[in-house]
């Protein structure tokens, strides 16, 4: 029996932890099991004052190419009713800034977990789709309200409606990833990006997070009345940065 821990691994360096799901035979396909131990680590890191970022990757040759069929053919049930949908929304209410680094598949499941990041770096061959059409299934876990977010009404029609896969080049051109590269520039492209995000106060970057989310929830004016009212403090580090010419 494969331990929940071996599904989903957490190392850290230089204030990024790298969180990658562990399935590399299944192309890393999301099951009950999985999201028990990605949940364990995104409330490990949610609290961890080191970390200044956070990639989510996957093992081998995909990202992940969605919700395990065979669980679901299975029956095999979650922990509790909306276990994988919240573990997404804990992704994406993480206080540290998030970078999904997506190669290979990137379908469906994977991708409603890829769109609960902050930031998406894709590799030129990386194929990125929602399948759920195809498979005679609905989204549950989040698709139908972050891709049109993404990339806008009509295109996230466009994509749900065919279960059409697009290339890294294209999932940049419709606005699906922020970056695509070379395939052999990936893991440096995503480690440059991290490294910069690290340099930043991490104070201000969780700040500026919680203020766009609270965006979502006002009006235009609303919003711009809550920023200025400084709502979430400001950075531990600001005097330090600031005496020593912002770094």
């Amino acid at each position: 029996m494969t331990d929940d821990n071996d599904l989903v691994r957490r190392g850290d360096a230089d204030g990024i932890a790298t969180i990658t799901l562990d399935r590399p035979d299944k192309l890393n396909a999301l099951s009950p099991a999985m999201f028990v131990a990605l949940r364990a680590h995104l409330d490990d890191v949610a609290t961890d004052e080191s970390v200044r970022c956070v990639v989510l990757t996957g093992a081998g040759r995909a990202f992940c190419a969605g919700h395990d069929l065979d669980s679901i053919s299975s029956d095999e049930q979650a922990v509790s009713k909306h276990f994988e949908t919240e573990t997404i929304d804990a992704l994406e209410s993480l206080p540290q800034p998030t970078i999904a680094r997506i190669q290979g598949h990137c379908y469906t499941g994977g991708l409603e977990l890829a769109l609960g990041c902050d930031l998406l770096v894709a590799s030129e061959s990386a194929k990125l789709g929602d399948t759920h059409g195809q498979w005679g299934l609905v989204p549950i876990w989040g698709m139908s309200v972050r891709l049109p977010e993404r990339v806008g009404r009509s295109t996230a029609k466009e994509l749900m409606f065919t279960s059409r896969r697009v290339p890294g080049r294209k999932a940049l051109d419709l606005g699906l990833v922020d970056r695509c590269v070379a395939d052999d520039e990936l893991d440096a492209t995503v480690a440059a990006l991290a490294a910069e995000i690290c340099a930043n106060s991490a104070g201000t970057n969780r700040i500026v997070k919680r203020l766009i989310a609270d965006h979502a929830e006002r009006s235009r004016d609303a919003a711009l009345q809550h920023e200025r009212a400084l709502p979430h403090g400001v950075p531990d580090d600001m005097r330090e940065r600031l005496s020593s010419g912002g770094r």
